[in-house]
């Protein structure tokens, strides 16, 4: 059989990588800043692009984008050459794919702590990068499916399944979730609204989370763990079993992230029963990887690099039994909203995605650069600092959403709440978050000693960008099943048709939750007296938007009776009809703000937003100063309104037309509110009068605006709560 001589591209291997090394240290010392930001609210005060609201989404897409999905990258374009006997497709295609990736980052890093945010979690980029994501995503999928084309393996590995998947999956996720109207060149708004946007957001969310950071590193895992052991895959059947039934059941379990939400019931309950169902696949997946190091565990106490592996499987299986036991009704009305997420989050990210990335670097460079690791010993010491971190971040979150679900659903005899006070229940878990940061601390300074170890074992190394192979042509074999071919072994040479299969298996649980919430209108009852947002109500939300208030608090009170008591009447799907993006949140570090609408006076949220601890010294928010001083931006208020109209928002021609002189005179309303504290009196005078003309009345300060968005909150309904606001004001 004649054999064919070709080179497999390194250079595009090594570059990912080290970006994957770059970013990795770049998002995980951003999450330690934030991490201290709970103990330190006021660490970067008066630095508006330093603030936790604006660093949180910048960790969450460094982390998840640039440091894993480089990896993910170095890892696919590793693997699938050699698993198909073929050099990638395009060299032109591998630079776009890299450098495109590597400018979509940096733009992520210069606008997301200036305030460019569409607020949707994990999507948080504007229009334009979602559209250059999309692009570099295709490039990467043509470059990938060509390779395929021309390979010269029959039959695709089963890693290269999980590869067709994600990319396949990840496409039609971004696509539909990234849906928006423009209002300028870094200012959109979703073309979903209330409760369809949750669902799309969600579905979106959860898939990000299983077909990025799960089925490609599955992908990895059945490529590198075999390698690494040099032993084979445990089960060729059960690898055909766990691909198929996770694609299929994964899509279906978006809904779980909105249990006793306003979404519909029905599509609660198929949420709920996928997630159950996904504990199947997910161990099977789990199972195969760990069985796979049958007869070579002598080796794994020894070989950092399966000693990372070992840990990312079981971190793996530890995420996705909690996923969906976390699913389950009883105990979701428990830990949603609590730290008890933050840590389930966290041993995904840190045991699964970080430390299956560390053992492959561990094993890939002194192979690229034809040497040994420079230090087995630092290696082994990263494994047991990252280990240790990694406990240290996770128990105590769990303690700490333990303690914030107890305080929280905690009633006296005579039926008041115990902790009626949200702030005791942050102080109460101040400890946990002091252990979280000193776990986090652990877990960075072995990421440290891995770029240490690394460009000792570059130096040591010679690179070889182009490496020779050889392997024989591609032979014609019947298109058709032969004698004695599996199913499933006929359909692993027909790439096309296993894409198909899989885009089906995809969009079927899609299709099904998604449509009729979006287009049978019984799914979100109208209430009449739910009016679209005064214009200077929308400025005040892009400002919400604009410094992730929603990072923090969130706006959706369930039908539980300790929320119910604590914040107002619980929220209704017909509320949120005009309000594109949705602002549910997931998180509850202060308390929820859908009824905080005439809560407090106009003076209250003023100096809050100055200077929390001054409202109480234990409270752990940042202030706001730059709100206060800085002029509100009316210029494209118009043209907000006019892109809202063609979303369906009900303002008219005249609204439009008005906004200038509506936006005045309620920003007039609201300064004068805040004279009544003598306080706020005699210093706006005094700034007045040195001021001069470039001074900005408070009526037209960003402040006012911000004002104004929270008053309006959960004050459409009428309820006993709301009445006796009214009257009160």
């Amino acid at each position: 059989m004649e054999m064919q001589q070709f080179y497999y591209d390194n250079k595009i291997v090594k570059n990912f990588l080290y970006a994957t090394i770059l970013w990795g240290v770049v998002g995980m010392l951003v999450g330690l800043l934030l991490a201290f930001l709970f103990l330190f609210p006021n660490l970067t005060d008066g630095v508006s692009w330093l603030s936790f609201g604006r660093l949180r989404p910048l960790h969450t897409n460094a982390v998840i984008f640039a440091f894993v999905g480089n990896a993910i990258f170095a890892g696919v374009y590793y693997s699938l050459q050699r698993l198909l006997k073929a050099r990638m497709y395009s060299d032109l295609l591998s630079s776009i794919n890299f450098w495109g990736w590597q400018l979509i980052i940096v733009g992520a890093a210069l606008t997301l702590p200036l305030g460019f945010t569409s607020s949707k979690e994990y999507a948080e980029l504007e229009w334009p990068f979602d559209i250059a994501i999309a692009l570099i995503w295709v490039a990467f999928g043509v470059n990938m499916i060509g390779t395929i084309l021309k390979r010269r393996q029959r039959h695709l590995y089963v890693a290269i399944w999980f590869y067709i998947a994600t990319f396949v999956t990840v496409a039609v996720l971004h696509i539909f979730n990234s849906l928006a109207l423009p209002v300028s060149g870094l200012k959109s708004y979703s073309v979903y609204a209330g409760v369809q946007d949750a669902l799309v957001q969600w579905w979106y969310g959860h898939n990000a989370v299983a077909f990025f950071l799960t089925t490609p590193f599955l992908g990895l895992m059945y490529y590198f763990v075999p390698k690494a052991a040099n032993r084979p895959v445990y089960s060729y059947r059960l690898s055909i079993v766990h691909f198929w039934s996770l694609i299929f059941i994964y899509i279906w379990a978006g809904p779980h992230h909105l249990l006793y939400t306003a979404l519909p019931e029905w599509a609660q309950h198929l949420g709920v029963a996928f997630s159950v169902m996904l504990i199947a696949p997910s161990w099977g997946g789990m199972i195969n990887g760990l069985l796979t190091l049958r007869g070579a565990w002598d080796k794994v106490r020894v070989d950092p690099v399966l000693k990372f592996m070992v840990v990312a499987i079981t971190g793996y299986g530890m995420a996705t039994f909690e996923g969906p036991m976390l699913s389950l009704k009883n105990v979701n009305a428990i830990a949603h909203f609590t730290d008890w997420i933050i840590a389930h989050v966290h041993v995904g990210a840190l045991a699964w995605n970080g430390f299956l990335a560390f053992g492959m670097i561990y094993w890939l460079i002194p192979r690229l650069f034809k040497t040994k690791l420079h230090s087995i010993g630092l290696a082994n010491f990263h494994f047991w600092i990252g280990t240790l971190g990694i406990i240290l971040y996770a128990l105590p979150l769990y303690v700490a959403g333990f303690t914030q679900a107890s305080l929280w659903k905690d009633f006296n005899p005579d039926g008041t709440l115990v902790y009626g006070n949200f702030l005791y229940t942050v102080t109460e878990i101040m400890p946990m978050y002091w252990m979280r940061a000193i776990g986090g601390t652990l877990y960075v300074t072995g990421m440290l000693v891995l770029v240490y170890n690394i460009i000792l074992t570059i130096k040591n190394g010679s690179a070889v960008t182009d490496e020779l192979a050889e392997a024989p042509a591609l032979q014609r074999v019947s298109k058709s099943r032969v004698a004695g071919e599996g199913w499933h072994t006929w359909l692993e040479r027909k790439p096309i048709l296993l894409t198909i299969y899989a885009t089906i298996a995809i969009l079927i649980g899609g299709i099904v939750q998604i449509i009729p919430t979006l287009v049978v209108e019984s799914n979100i009852p109208t209430i009449s007296s739910v009016k679209p947002y005064t214009p200077l109500e929308l400025e005040g939300r892009d400002l919400y938007i604009r410094e992730g208030c929603v990072g923090c608090h969130s706006q959706m009170i369930r039908p539980f009776r300790s929320e119910v008591e604590r914040y107002g009447e619980y929220s209704k799907a017909g509320e949120f009809v005009y309000d594109h993006p949705f602002l549910w949140g997931s998180k509850r570090t202060g308390p929820d703000l859908h009824r905080i609408g005439g809560k407090y006076n106009d003076s209250w949220h003023f100096n809050h937003m100055y200077d929390p601890q001054a409202m109480n010294n234990e409270s752990i928010m940042p202030a706001y100063q730059w709100l206060i001083t800085d002029e509100l931006d009316k210029s494209q208020t118009e043209k907000k309104m006019e892109v809202m109209v063609k979303l369906g928002v009900p303002y008219t021609e005249e609204e439009i037309a008005n906004a200038q002189a509506h936006m005045l005179e309620q920003g007039t309303q609201i300064e004068q509110n805040l004279y009544t504290d003598p306080d706020f009196a005699a210093n706006y005078e005094a700034d007045k009068a040195a001021g001069g003309e470039d001074f900005v009345e408070m009526k037209n300060r960003e402040i006012v605006a911000l004002i104004a968005y929270l008053q309006r909150l959960g004050t459409d309904i009428k309820t006993p709560d709301t009445e006796s606001k009214t009257a009160q004001n």
